[in-house]
């Protein structure tokens, strides 16, 4: 799948541009059924959305594309939040989720940087 390969280039290549590279990527998650399976592939594509918004956002700088890249993070920031049961096994693992809501803070810092560059 051609499209997914330019998506977690993209992705990967956010970290160098906003500065964040000393967090790894990507989460492993959690092993288990295949529908925890798909929710955790589910959260990966969040964070693989969110990041690229973050690319385009920092290579064309408006109040809209700001505003998009704030939802995804948001939105991703819930998807991490721990689970309650029965659901456990449809979250990241709790280390992973702890490495994404770093990285999220982090994106946060990064859009508050370029929304000062919006004149």
């Amino acid at each position: 799948m051609p499209a997914t390969s330019e998506i977690n280039q993209r992705a990967t290549s956010v970290s160098a541009k906003a500065g964040l590279a000393d967090l790894p990527r990507p989460p492993t998650g959690a092993s288990g059924e295949s529908s925890s399976k798909h929710a955790l592939e589910e959260i990966s594509a969040y964070i693989a959305v969110r990041d690229v918004l973050l690319i385009d956002a920092e290579e064309i700088t408006t109040r809209a594309r700001l505003d998009r890249v704030t939802i995804a993070n948001e939105f991703v920031e819930t998807c991490l939040r721990p689970a309650r049961s029965p659901y456990e096994a449809q979250c990241l693992v709790e280390t992973d989720a702890i490495r994404e809501r770093k990285r999220c803070a982090a994106v946060k810092v990064r859009i508050a940087e370029l929304r000062l560059d919006i004149v």
